[in-house]
């Protein structure tokens, strides 16, 4: 998907353009390529994903450039609620990181339970009768 990345890279404007082409040459080539552009989200900027796609992509760059301390929101002008915006962000970040936690060791005591579980099962069972030899009796 070269040319994807090469057209993302250009923005909406070069998808327009090929989808026009598309069009011009062989109109289900043209509808191919504008579904495959509405379906990736790269046509429409609004929807579910905020700002779409490059927004998200962009703000995700920059807070890696300066170690994750870059929220992706420009100060509001007011100091308070910027303050406390960025604490409740880092809350939200901790109680994050808390659940994870918890999933995780949730996940381990369940996995422990079961291993358990298997093992005294496998202690508790019958011993198998001893296999019957073939041995011609004479």
């Amino acid at each position: 998907m070269e040319l994807a990345q090469k057209l993302d890279s250009y923005g909406k404007p070069a998808w327009i353009a090929l989808t026009v082409l598309g069009f011009m040459a062989w109109w289900p080539l043209g509808l191919a390529i504008l579904a495959f552009t509405i379906g990736s989200g790269r046509m429409f900027c609004g929807g579910r994903r905020g700002f779409g796609r490059w927004q998200e992509e962009g703000t995700e760059a920059v807070r890696n450039a300066f170690g994750g301390r870059f929220r992706g929101f420009p100060p509001s002008g007011n100091r308070a609620f910027d303050e406390y915006r960025e604490e409740t962000l880092r809350r939200l970040e901790d109680e994050q990181k808390e659940f994870k936690g918890f999933l995780d060791r949730l996940r381990q005591a369940k996995d422990k339970a079961e291993f358990d579980q298997f093992m005294a099962d496998r202690r508790n069972r019958p011993a198998a009768p001893p296999a019957p030899t073939d041995q011609p009796q004479g």
